[in-house]
């Protein structure tokens, strides 16, 4: 299997509130990188990550077969797996490139534990292109970030989860942004993910960054940084590329 887990995946933008398609992000030579994995013709599975969200998923799909179109990225079908259709995910070995999409983590991982996910991606020899949400929970153990009110406070909240264990990397997507953001009056970053790196390590992404993990090897590709044991540290620029 190769996957390349990216904090964004481009491919929309908002026009008056709705998502209208455009092109994948290319920063760091992303639409280039997938190209020379690309099956001609290929045959594409979203796993959506909010699946009773039918609407933003329906959204979520013209967009994305758009976008990959206008990449020059040829596909034979594309779908999505939410909860109109669990039963595709029993298929997953006749697609030929899986898309786990952005959005909640714990709701998408709750999902992905519903479709067997982890056990069905084992045996699979295609591509795993993920975003966002998506790419944390390929995570081997995922370091779920409180995003929501509510979340920084709740001592049952779950920070630490069991993901698809496509990669050992805990990522943290859209760094440029979450290292401003505040969650029940507490700094996402200062307050709760220094605190939680004591003994763990956390990969924060900026949007255009992305890893590419190939039977077992994997490079970092972008801006990112290194959190660890509370403090932070940059690990690879734009346009730059390190193995993890």
């Amino acid at each position: 299997m190769i996957a390349i887990l990216t904090s964004s995946l481009g491919g929309s933008y908002k026009v008056n509130g709705r998502r209208v398609p455009t092109y994948l992000l290319n920063e760091n030579g992303l639409i280039d990188k997938i190209k020379h994995f690309w099956k001609n013709d290929s045959k594409v599975l979203i796993i959506s990550a909010g699946p009773e969200e039918f609407e933003r998923n329906d959204s979520i799909l013209f967009c994305q077969k758009e976008a990959f179109a206008m990449s020059g990225l040829e596909t034979y079908s594309f779908e999505i797996c939410d909860y109109r259709n669990e039963a595709l995910a029993e298929q997953i070995n006749e697609y030929d490139t899986i898309l786990l999409a952005g959005g909640h983590v714990p709701t998408q991982n709750k999902f992905f534990k519903k479709i067997k996910l982890k056990q069905k991606l084992q045996n699979f020899d295609g591509m795993v292109i993920a975003w966002s949400a998506g790419s944390m929970n390929c995570a081997e153990i995922v370091y779920a970030l409180p995003e929501l009110e509510g979340e920084g406070i709740n001592e049952d909240y779950e920070r630490f989860i069991e993901g698809l264990c496509i990669t050992k990397k805990m990522i943290i997507p859209h760094f440029q942004d979450v290292r401003e953001d505040i969650v029940d009056g507490l700094r996402v970053i200062e307050d709760m993910a220094y605190p939680d790196s004591i003994g763990k390590e956390f990969i924060a992404l900026n949007d255009g960054s992305f890893i590419i993990s190939l039977d077992g090897d994997e490079t970092l590709f972008g801006e990112a940084f290194l959190i660890k044991d509370g403090k932070q540290m940059q690990v690879c620029k734009k346009d730059e590329f390190v193995q993890l």
